[in-house]
């Protein structure tokens, strides 16, 4: 089925191209939620404005993204936690964590945001990447110390 996507996704197209993709995934998923519309001819004459549209929210979003980076540029978290005697944690500090945290100083961001490899097991300091957008990331720095 064509359709012009209304939004950004990821593994399909950006907002305003004409693509090409499963029936059942155009009608269960991306015209439901408004994520595309049927490429009809009158559709495909507002082509233009949904590319302008989409542009002018991504700039919003990328200059929301960038004050966030900004705010967290200047923070730094710790946590204490119960270790044993070799600082191997007995739980850890997971990527929740680092979001809870953040939100207690009022910065929002989602957990997929935070690039973990794996959770923090053990004590020390460590630079956690935070990235927004594909071209916005910035470290934060986190503590972890024995409880």
């Amino acid at each position: 089925m064509k359709i012009i996507l209304a939004k950004d996704i990821r593994t399909v197209g950006e907002a305003g191209d004409v693509v090409s993709v499963a029936d059942g995934y155009a009608r269960n998923y991306l015209l439901p939620k408004k994520f595309a519309y049927i490429a009809t001819k009158k559709n495909l004459s507002i082509v233009e404005k949904i590319k302008k549209d989409a542009e002018l929210k991504k700039l919003a979003l990328e200059n929301e993204y960038k004050a966030i980076a900004k705010q967290i540029e200047g923070v730094s978290l710790s946590f204490e936690r119960k270790a044993d005697e070799e600082d191997h944690l007995f739980g850890s500090v997971s990527e929740n964590d680092i979001v809870q945290a953040l939100q207690e100083k009022e910065i929002e961001i989602h957990k997929s945001d935070v690039m973990m490899e794996k959770h923090l097991k053990e004590i020390g300091d460590y630079n956690i990447k935070i990235k927004l957008a594909p071209e916005i990331q910035t470290d934060l720095k986190v503590t972890v110390d024995k409880e």
